[in-house]
């Protein structure tokens, strides 16, 4: 990280192409403990369940869910929960404390998602998913398991996102950014002082998911947030390969919504130009933004 809105370093030589990860969404081990619903199980899920966090979940979170929960604790992943971050319609995310007493999130997709019709209509045409039937589980499962693999593939292609730490059956751990008493300030939330900067982050972190295969799908302010002088991308549960059939037409909507917030900012930017940028190869690997001077600077305020 170098300034405010500084992008981080692309090692070229890890980033990947067009081979895709294998997604199972077979049964689990968390599936298994919830059949086998041992002594030790049914405490931990007694438990959990008395939790005032989850004690409002107990409709909507299955045996498996708390297994799944159950075996993440056994891997290490998580050794404490504390209180839910967020409440939506198809995940809830938890402040959880993970390994080394570091702070992390624990996002739980419920198997009965409200939006499962959407969530196919991301997951078809992604050949990392050909085959997903009409069931919802293993469509929750599987949108699951490519938040995970689209995060990977992100901080792997030198784009800032909270980092992935591990997934189980229908729950995604990663990095928490930002404290639940201090969160990160999502773009639309600050002012940016220095709009030509981030938007030059912006646009640089948009090629290198497209370099790597993706398109994120719902980019706009808010789904980037400001932390510690960082401009974190987030939410890329629905971010597809750019062999999708819809690949284009979501590229073209975000390069419009980044587009139209920044020009809001002062700056003169259009649409078809950031497409251009995005589908054009990067004739300078470091990906530094044009004028290195323009980090010196750039802040973001809380509007208040």
């Amino acid at each position: 990280m170098s300034d405010e809105f500084g992008l981080i370093a692309s090692d070229e030589a890890d980033v990947p192409g067009d081979e895709w990860e294998e997604i199972d969404v077979s049964d689990t081990e968390a599936d298994r403990i919830a059949r086998r619903r041992d002594r030790e199980f049914d405490d931990f899920r007694k438990r959990l369940k008395d939790a005032d966090q989850f004690k409002v979940e107990q409709s909507v979170f299955d045996d498996a869910t708390f297994a799944a929960i159950y075996k993440l604790v056994q891997d290490g992943h998580i050794e404490a929960f504390g209180g839910p971050i967020s409440t939506g319609k198809e995940a809830n995310v938890y402040e959880a404390l993970g390994d080394e007493d570091t702070d992390v999130a624990a996002k739980i997709y419920r198997i009965n998602a409200s939006n499962f019709r959407q969530m196919r209509d991301y997951l078809e045409g992604d050949p990392r998913f050909e085959g997903i039937g009409h069931d919802k589980k293993q469509v929750v499962l599987a949108w699951t398991q490519k938040e995970f693999a689209n995060l990977s593939r992100a901080r792997q292609a030198g784009v800032r996102v909270p980092e992935p730490i591990a997934v189980e059956r229908n729950v995604l751990v990663m990095e928490l950014v930002g404290l639940v008493e201090d969160r990160a300030r999502r773009l639309a939330e600050v002012n940016v002082e220095n709009p030509q900067t981030a938007y030059e982050v912006v646009r640089e972190y948009m090629r290198r998911l497209y370099s790597a295969g993706l398109v994120h799908g719902d980019l706009s302010e808010y789904n980037m947030i400001i932390h510690e002088g960082e401009l974190v991308v987030i939410d890329l549960g629905q971010a597809v390969t750019v062999h999708h059939p819809n690949a284009d037409e979501f590229l073209r909507r975000d390069c419009t919504n980044v587009a139209k917030f920044f020009s809001r900012q002062g700056l003169e930017t259009d649409g078809d130009d950031l497409y251009e940028f995005v589908t054009t190869a990067d004739p300078d690997p470091s990906g530094s933004p044009n004028d290195p001077s323009a980090t010196d600077g750039a802040n973001a305020d809380d509007d208040g």
